[in-house]
């Protein structure tokens, strides 16, 4: 603990960054292939390569709904610890951790029963073409009996980062999705089980993830630990959670709705007779996810340090931290950005898609990512944003980009154009909140970071 907020508080700022975002974005790039990995091993099933690749395309939001309820606690939960920890008050950080433990468990029980027992309505409501239902509700069905230990492991895993430890919480991805990718191998292509192995590999990776999370906080080095009688939800503390969570919570469930109403506008604008279309999406998703994970992973590294400093006052470091964090993300942005506009159909080679996908992907890929320009500021200042206790701005903003502009541009365009204008408003409404989003931020930065700096002046004195 005190190695940790020694570096937090005196440590040499530019090290200490990339110290702390290097394994974050390392995590979310790990993330990124056990995300893809399910889809790649499944697009190379003999005889229904495309419709098992829109399958999944199909549960991938509802992955995400799981995935949004994890960071409302987790990433709700693990800044306010922050706060705590900067305050020195070690006690108060841990009954947010075990608040965030038991919402976790709950939210995750009704999560297995609804998915379990309502997979075929969820998927058809979600826009599934007719000729990969089957697929989708294989999936869906066994994934939902390892909701419970996937969204505890998402919840988790950012108060281990919170202490400081970002390579150990990379580890916690790292264990899954190298499982994930030997498990897919031995289901799918040793045991032919199809797109049934590729769900169970999942859930079984994520039990290892599991025990590996629930080990670190077992550990006597552990800031964080267990209280069961702290796992009694406590109002106002659950209610702190949830505010710096909302954000988060939105950013993502939106992201899953966007796919949704993405997935349900093709449907609509094809017939949904083919699977092509959806398939050509999930391979444009996942490009998307190249480059806003890392930048992402970015913003996560770098909370820990940011809550900390927010907490003790400390302008100077916390101005310089995200100002490295910032140029390191217009880096990274570039360069991605760069090979995808001037190679786009390299995607298609790491899912074994059909010509008839390669050609949608070739003509649509660089419109769907013409915003992803804009990224640093959407992804990794936003949740920098977060980190500095701006949940209401930050949900503003992320309702603003995706339920504002891009859900009714969506259907707006795919009515007019048909499915090309499902693939012309991602790029559209992602330049759009791109603006809108860097003059807010870039605007209301400095006027958080010195009213909290003279609030604490104030009160010492």
């Amino acid at each position: 603990m005190k190695n940790v907020t020694l570096q937090f508080k005196e440590g040499n700022i530019f090290p200490t960054v990339i110290r702390l975002i290097v394994p974050a974005v390392i995590a979310q790039l790990i993330s990124f292939i056990y995300n893809v990995v399910d889809r790649m091993f499944v697009s190379g099933i003999e005889g229904i390569r495309t419709e098992a690749l829109a399958a999944l395309g199909i549960v991938l939001p509802i992955t995400i709904i799981v995935q949004a309820f994890a960071n409302l606690i987790g990433l709700g939960g693990s800044p306010r610890a922050s706060f705590k920890l900067g305050e020195g008050d070690t006690a108060g950080a841990n009954k947010c951790f075990n608040n965030s433990v038991s919402s976790l468990v709950v939210i995750g029980i009704v999560l297995t029963v609804l998915l379990n027992i309502f997979a075929e309505p969820i998927v058809v409501l979600f826009g599934c073409p007719d000729d990969a239902v089957q697929y989708a509700v294989e999936y869906l069905k066994i994934y939902s009996f390892g909701t419970i230990f996937i969204i505890l492991v998402q919840g988790l895993n950012p108060f281990i980062s919170a202490q400081g430890h970002s390579f150990v919480a990379m580890g916690t991805i790292l264990l899954g999705a190298l499982l994930n990718i030997l498990l897919d191998y031995i289901f799918i292509s040793v045991l032919g089980m199809g797109v049934k192995g590729a769900s169970l590999a999942t859930i079984i990776s994520q039990f290892a993830s599991f025990v590996w999370v629930i080990t670190v906080f077992l550990n006597k080095g552990s800031i964080f630990k267990f209280n069961v009688r702290q796992m009694a939800i406590d109002k106002k503390v659950l209610g702190g959670i949830l505010f710096l969570g909302l954000s988060q919570f939105i950013m993502t469930f939106t992201e899953s709705m966007i796919q949704i109403v993405f997935n349900v506008c093709l449907k609509m604008s094809t017939g949904g007779a083919s699977s092509k279309y959806t398939a050509a999406l999930t391979i444009m998703m996942s490009a998307l996810q190249l480059i806003s994970l890392p930048l992402n992973g970015m913003g996560f590294g770098i909370a820990p340090f940011v809550s900390y400093n927010y907490g003790a006052g400390n302008s100077s470091r916390l101005t310089k931290s995200i100002k490295h964090t910032f140029s390191i993300a217009v880096v990274f942005a570039v360069l991605v950005y760069s090979v995808s506009m001037t190679f786009p159909t390299l995607y298609c080679y790491i899912f074994n898609a059909e010509t008839e996908v390669v050609e949608l992907i070739e003509k649509y890929l660089p419109l769907f990512l013409m915003g992803t320009i804009m990224f640093p500021i959407q992804m990794c200042l936003q949740n920098i944003n977060v980190a500095l206790g701006q949940g209401k701005t930050a949900v503003i903003l992320a309702v603003m980009r995706k339920v504002i502009i891009l859900i009714p541009l969506c259907f707006i365009l795919s009515s007019a154009i048909g499915f090309k204008g499902v693939y012309m408003s991602e790029g559209i409404a992602d330049l759009t909140a791109g603006v809108i989003t860097g003059i807010v931020i870039f605007t209301t930065f400095p006027r958080v970071i010195k009213k909290r700096t003279e609030s604490l002046k104030t009160c010492t004195k």
